[in-house]
Formats: structure tokens, C-alpha cells, sequence
């Protein structure tokens, strides 16, 4: 979501920062389908070398078979540079326990220099997928997890122009395409900020970046897999970022969905940023 590539970007401007200095982000997105969601993150230097990082989100998006459905989402990481080395750990919770949550815990590795930043990602998931009693099925509860790879990085191309790349995939427990016969797609997924799009095969994106001036806009492109139904989601996005005072910024971000599974849709968010310490 929106508010993780967030505090990936702020933990890569880390190096530049002095103890004590922070930013604050805010804001949130909705989408054509009804699905809507708000966050709060942040980062802060708790030394030259050190820094730590937390996001707290909501959503809610509305379900085919059952009332609005609501979900939070919680995350905690620290990361420390060794010089062009550095490791990050984090731990995250998401999900809604009467339908499908997860509790992660993430370790990552990269090198860094001016101009160049590559990362390798593990992460692991511990799901609990809550089964609704529908026709003649009955209530059940599935407890799996999932080990996720991936690599990261960032690129500048100029002074002015910088490409960054990300992807992942996952190895899942159990089969979760036993239950084809279950409305399960239908209970939990209904636009990209529902439960079911975090129970995927692999996402990977794509982007470039532009400073102009004091400016800056970046465009993306994302592709997910679902690991229920196999289905494919094509994401294309747009983000503008600009000052708004000496120590604040707002971000504008307009993006487009093709999915197998929910069709297509828009999504609008607004992200503010206060920068303080030093």
C-alpha cells in the first residue's frame, strides 16, 4: 500500500539526517469501488546511523456477502548503516481477525552508495484465514504462512532523474486454491485495499522519478498476482510531490487498476509530510 512505499523512501534518506530529526507522514486514498483507507507513519534518527520507523493504517472497503468490512494495520522497523552496508528488521500486523490476519516479521539487507541502493528482502507471514458458514459449507478456520524473497533497489540516471524497481514472491504452506468451490474471492476481495490482495503469489513494480526543482514527480507501474485465484492486477499510478512551507510537503497520487479478479477502478490519495529536529 501507499504508506509502505512511503517509509521505504523516508528509511532511504536516512543517511542525510542528524539524531533527533524526524518526518511525519499523513493521509489516505480511496478508490471508484468504495474502498477507502487512512494512515499515519513516521521516521525518526535515534542516532547518526540509526533510524526507526512505524506506520498505523485503517480501511474500509464494502463485502458482497456481509456489512462493511474494516482492518487495521500496524508496523514497527529499525534500521542501522554500517557504512555502504546496512540491515533493517520490522515486525507488522494486518487484517481483520474474524476474516484474515497476518503477524510479519521482515529482515533486509542492502548497499548503498551516492547514487545507488540495492536491497534484498525475507520476509515471513503468519496468516489466519477465517472460512464464513455459507449454503453447505460449515465455519472454519485455516492457519498457514508464507515465505517471501525479494529484491529492491534505486537508481540515478542524473542529478535530476532517478529509476527504482521492486519485487517479491512468495512460498505459501498450504494450497489456497483448494476451496475454488467457496465464495471466497467474493467475501474479501473487492478492490486492490481488501483483505484477499495480501495473500499473493508476487507483486513487482517499476518507476522513474523526477526532481523539478524543489519538486518532484515519480511514475509507476505495479503487477500483483493473487495466490486464491491465480488472477493478475495491472496498477499504473502518478505521484506529485510539493512544498507546502519551510518544514511540510504534500503528495498527490492518481492511479489506475486492470484486475482479472475486481476489474477496473481508480484511486486518489493525499499524503502530507512535516519535517522537524536538527
Amino acid at each position: 500500500m501507499s504508506w509502505s512505499r512511503c517509509i521505504v523512501l523516508l528509511l532511504l534518506s536516512g543517511p542525510s539526517w542528524a539524531a533527533g530529526e524526524f518526518v511525519i507522514g499523513v493521509g489516505g486514498e480511496g478508490d471508484s469501488l468504495d474502498g477507502v483507507a487512512a494512515a499515519v507513519f513516521g521516521d525518526v534518527a535515534v542516532g547518526d546511523e540509526t533510524w526507526l520507523a512505524a506506520s498505523a493504517a485503517y480501511t474500509s472497503v464494502d463485502l458482497n456477502f456481509r456489512d462493511t468490512l474494516t482492518t487495521w494495520y500496524a508496523d514497527l522497523g529499525l534500521d542501522h548503516n554500517f557504512g555502504p552496508f546496512g540491515v533493517r528488521v520490522g515486525a507488522a500486523y494486518w487484517g481483520d481477525d474474524d476474516v484474515l490476519d497476518s503477524t510479519d516479521a521482515r529482515l533486509a539487507a542492502y548497499v548503498r552508495s551516492d547514487r545507488a541502493y540495492l536491497c534484498f528482502n525475507y520476509e515471513f507471514r503468519d496468516f489466519e484465514l477465517v472460512l464464513p458458514a455459507l449454503d453447505i459449507f460449515a465455519r472454519r478456520e485455516v492457519q498457514f504462512d508464507a515465505n517471501g524473497i525479494g529484491l529492491s533497489g534505486r537508481l540515478a540516471l542524473s542529478d535530476n532523474v532517478g529509476a527504482h524497481f521492486g519485487g517479491i514472491s512468495y512460498d505459501y504452506s498450504v494450497d489456497l486454491r483448494i476451496d475454488e468451490n467457496r465464495p471466497i474471492v467474493d467475501y474479501i476481495s473487492v478492490s486492490r485495499l481488501s483483505l484477499v490482495n495480501s495473500l499473493v503469489d508476487y507483486r513487482a513494480n517499476v518507476g522513474i522519478g523526477v526532481d523539478i526543482g524543489s519538486r518532484h514527480l515519480e511514475f509507476d507501474i505495479a503487477q500483483w498476482r493473487g495466490a486464491v485465484t491465480g488472477s493478475k492486477t495491472n496498477s499504473y499510478s502518478v505521484r506529485f510531490l510539493t512544498p507546502i512551507g519551510n518544514r511540510s510537503d504534500i503528495e498527490f497520487g492518481l492511479g489506475y487498476d486492470d484486475s482479472e479478479n475486481f476489474g477496473e477502478a481508480t484511486i486518489f490519495s493525499v499524503y502530507l509530510y512535516f519535517y522537524g529536529g536538527g
